[in-house]
């Protein structure tokens, strides 16, 4: 979708993409996910083969430890890196939307908190997809740190999921071209389809009313399509709320025109 247009012509009703109706959420977005795995052949088992020799050691032994502060954390090689480069991002968005709704902002409305909590839950199930595909290939549970976000002042929490769901969509639409497996590519395209909506279900609340779910910011008005990141661009963005150094030495090579 194209931001101009919109810009162009005043729109006769205010432009909503609210509140957020899940087609899938809990278990029936993560047997979605699994759906499309199964059909086109097990995410790990097609992706593990030739690729990583031995399971990433997590600090501590093991992907089940927590990492510690200061670690440097080498997300991989092939898919099973770029899958993991999702999954750090997935914890970090799901803390900080959990912190959010464990305490709502000042004068949160019911719709704020309805979408809220939807996000939240959607966000469970992506981290829980990864967690389970990566398995001991899964880097381990990151320390997280939102101390630059004041939760009760609503702008500021708006402006921080604002940034989070814009980045991972970013990142979902740069990763895309460093997985080589079709599932992992599938399943790749049905999350960013969901971060988009975050995205724009957020920027509503924050600009209502506006073009702004679809702003030029993150849609080019010329060619329409989103803004798309590579690893290198979105990790150190995320490392203000990631506490250890992730490492993007060996994921994938980007495609050259």
């Amino acid at each position: 979708m194209k931001a101009s247009p919109l810009q162009q012509q005043p729109a006769q009703k205010p432009v909503s993409v609210l509140p957020v109706v899940p087609l899938f959420s809990g278990r029936r977005m993560f047997m979605r996910y699994a759906g499309v795995a199964t059909a086109t052949g097990l995410v790990m088992s097609a992706c593990t083969n030739n690729i990583i020799p031995e399971p990433l050691a997590g600090p501590g032994g093991g992907s089940t430890a927590n990492a510690r502060i200061g670690d440097v954390i080498d997300l991989g090689s092939g898919d099973i890196g770029v899958l993991n480069y999702a999954y750090a991002l997935e914890q970090a968005e799901l803390r900080f939307l959990e912190l959010v709704t464990d305490n709502f902002y000042d004068n949160a409305t019911d719709v704020e908190k309805q979408v809220f909590l939807e996000l939240r839950n959607q966000e469970i199930t992506h981290r829980e997809f990864f967690k389970k595909v990566l398995g001991s290939y899964a880097i381990p549970t990151l320390t997280l740190d939102y101390s630059s976000v004041n939760f009760r002042n609503r702008d500021s929490v708006l402006d921080t999921a604002m940034a989070f769901a814009d980045l991972a969509t970013s990142a979902y639409n740069g990763a895309g071209q460093l997985l080589s497996n079709a599932t992992n590519l599938a399943i790749s395209g049905i999350i960013v389809s969901v971060e988009a909506r975050h995205a724009a279900a957020v920027r509503e609340l924050r600009y209502p009313n506006t073009t702004s779910f679809a702003g030029d910011d993150v849609i080019d008005p010329v060619t329409g399509l989103e803004v798309a990141r590579l690893p290198n661009e979105v990790v150190p963005i995320a490392s203000k709320f990631i506490k250890e150094n992730l490492s993007t030495a060996n994921l994938p090579s980007p495609m050259t025109a």
